[in-house]
């Protein structure tokens, strides 16, 4: 399996803003409508989970879901609100291959150095018909210094993403974009400085700031959030944004690994 960027810091530094972030709770509701649309065999396998953000939000919605973690810190987290919680990777998880109905990587495929191979190995794990839910930062134009302090390894376009997942033997059911306001102000603040080699600051109270809001500035994100989601419900998705979400499908007659693993 290919190599993984991700630190223990990175968990601790979620862990002070998931409950309370615009970003994640909107990514949160946005991902339950999902999945009320494209229902999960369950338990979902929340590969990567990290703290349980997303898994704490599915089962609030009725939908179990089960953490798989590689680090400690994550799975102790995850514990600590309640959720099952394996401190393993897919691989080392005790599931067989062709045997989880349903997968769940949320803002984790970037972190994988092959991509491709990890989408593979995720078809080979997912029973047949068994679905996908993923969600990945969009655009490599918006790369800046918040992807190398991530430890991202890339960017995608939903075309992108539709496409390896196609490649690793997927079809594709959903693949468009979320925070359709956010390309903008990453690019002003976040990639332009980031070109011009203006280097800014990264600590836990930046990473606090960023997912912060107050006062009439948290009303008028409250709004803007709202629309996004109405707008997603009334469309199917959204051309554009700052996130890619997608959905993808393993074919119920596939009992075998997927076309590109051969």
């Amino acid at each position: 399996m290919s190599s993984t960027a991700y630190s223990e810091q990175s968990h601790e530094w979620c862990l002070s803003v998931e409950d309370d972030s615009w970003w994640f709770q909107h990514r949160n509701r946005v991902l339950i409508d999902l999945l009320r649309r494209y229902a999960p065999s369950q338990p979902l396998y929340d590969v990567g989970g990290g703290n349980g953000v997303v898994a704490a939000a599915l089962c609030s919605a009725g939908i179990r879901a089960l953490v798989v973690e590689p680090g400690a810190a994550g799975v102790g987290n995850a514990r600590r609100r309640g959720l099952e919680a394996i401190q393993a990777t897919l691989a080392d998880c005790g599931a067989a291959r062709g045997s989880i109905g349903s997968i769940g990587v949320f803002d984790v495929v970037e972190h994988i150095e092959d991509d491709a191979a990890f989408l593979t190995h995720l078809h080979e794990m997912l029973a047949p018909g068994g679905r996908l839910y993923l969600t990945v930062p969009a655009y490599q134009t918006l790369w800046s210094a918040e992807d190398v302090h991530a430890q991202h390894y890339r960017r995608y376009t939903a075309s992108g993403l539709r496409a390896a997942l196609q490649q690793a033997g997927f079809s594709v059911e959903h693949a468009s974009y979320l925070f359709s306001f956010l390309p903008l102000p990453v690019l002003l603040f976040r990639t332009i400085p980031y070109r011009l080699g203006q280097v800014r600051t990264r600590n836990a109270e930046a990473f606090k700031s960023d997912h912060g809001s107050a006062g009439l500035m948290s009303r008028m994100l409250d709004g803007l959030l709202a629309l996004e989601r109405s707008a997603i419900r009334a469309l199917g998705g959204l051309p554009f944004g700052g996130s890619v979400i997608a959905v993808a499908r393993k074919s119920a007659g596939d009992q075998g690994a997927s076309p590109s693993a051969s």
